[in-house]
């Protein structure tokens, strides 16, 4: 807690010129959050503490040395202690891009810098910020979000809205959390959120290599393989959108062309779901398809590939990798974002594309 005084200082700093209510309903969240931790080497040694949670917790505590000792991920106090929540997100995030474009809006935080992303402790002020922003035609996203780093300023905790998830899950979760404490460059969420995401799937190809998991290792293949289909779909459907807006079309044309693009993605999804056997994984994610769920997803996984690459180029090191991924954060902002598009489009070269059904196809798989 001996941080907690310059975050709070800050906060009351920043309220002259920005929203004094936003930064002190956020600032009282977290505290609330944070309040609630109990040390996991206590609760492992407590007689009350039920049985089915303290085996959860001995793999969660397994899982966080794992990430210290074999993925040099920061050692600190993070992920070592236990909140129960009453709900099932900590925070609601909320995502918004003009009605024709995939460009997200921008805010500016304390600590964090500019994020496109603007998060709440409840989820009512949510809804009712992004109702805000639906008003003045922003297409808007609410994302629930288990989990948030807060750069190493506190020690995040292990939360039930994430500790009851699978085991390999979890694993992902927190080594995607701590990939923030190991390098976060401020004002640059795509950066931070792909080079996190890279680092949270070969942390857990590793992890299960080293648990030897034959059934677990069968599974992530497979969610890995509809994962690359998923996204190919919307790398598609976001270059269809991309040329549109720049088509000098009247706002009523560009917006029904714009459904009809987002139709035949819907449409595209059902026939890759007859080729998984009726997965249903990702139907949440098509309830409601608008600009601002591309630009939610696109932050998470643009530049994976690239991180990728990198780590085969320092050969499989680690400690290579961090150095490598950390001189490529010093560049200035655009040569960064350059090199990264350059090894993108290089490890995709030579990697062939998951072919994705169209109207006159069905996409099958015989290991589902």
């Amino acid at each position: 807690m001996k941080k907690l005084l310059p975050v709070i200082v800050i906060f009351f700093c920043l309220s002259a010129c920005t929203d004094l209510n936003y930064y002190l309903s956020s600032a009282t969240g977290h505290l609330q959050v944070v309040s609630k931790r109990q040390s996991i080497k206590d609760l492992l040694q407590k007689p009350d503490t039920e049985a089915e949670l303290q085996q959860k917790l001995a793999r969660i505590n397994a899982i966080r040395d794992f990430a210290s000792y074999e993925l040099r991920l920061p050692e600190n106090n993070s992920y070592r202690s236990y909140v129960e929540l009453d709900r099932p997100y900590v925070v609601w995030n909320v995502v918004a891009t003009p009605e024709f474009s995939l460009e997200p809006l921008q805010w500016c935080f304390p600590i964090a810098g500019c994020v496109s992303y603007r998060g709440y402790f409840a989820q009512q002020d949510a809804e009712e910020f992004a109702d805000s922003l639906d008003a003045d035609r922003y297409d808007t996203a609410i994302v629930g979000v288990p989990a948030y780093s807060t750069l190493n300023w506190f020690d995040d905790p292990v939360l039930s809205t994430f500790s009851n998830w699978p085991v390999p899950s979890i694993a992902k979760l927190i080594f995607h959390e701590l990939a923030h404490q190991k390098l976060y460059v401020p004002d640059d969420t795509v950066f931070n959120e792909s080079f996190a995401t890279a680092v949270e799937k070969i942390g857990i190809e590793r992890w299960l290599k080293r648990e030897n998991d034959l059934e677990m290792s069968r599974q992530l293949a497979k969610q890995n393989e509809r994962q690359q289909q998923f996204q190919l779909l919307l790398r598609q459907t976001r270059r269809e959108l991309e040329l549109l807006y720049k088509l000098p079309l009247p706002e009523a044309d560009m917006r029904s062309s714009k459904q009809a693009i987002f139709a035949s993605m819907q449409q595209s999804y059902q026939q890759l779901k007859a080729g998984w056997n009726g997965y249903p994984g990702y139907d949440t994610w098509f309830k409601k398809v608008n600009n601002a769920r591309f630009a939610s997803l696109n932050a998470y996984h643009r530049w994976v590939p690239a991180f990728r690459l990198a780590l085969e180029q320092e050969e499989e090191d680690l400690a290579s990798f961090y150095r490598r991924a950390q001189a490529i954060a010093d560049l200035p902002k655009s040569e960064r974002h350059n090199l990264l598009d350059r090894l993108t489009a290089a490890y995709q070269s030579r990697t062939p594309n998951t072919k994705v059904a169209t109207k006159d196809e069905s996409a099958t798989d015989d290991s589902l």
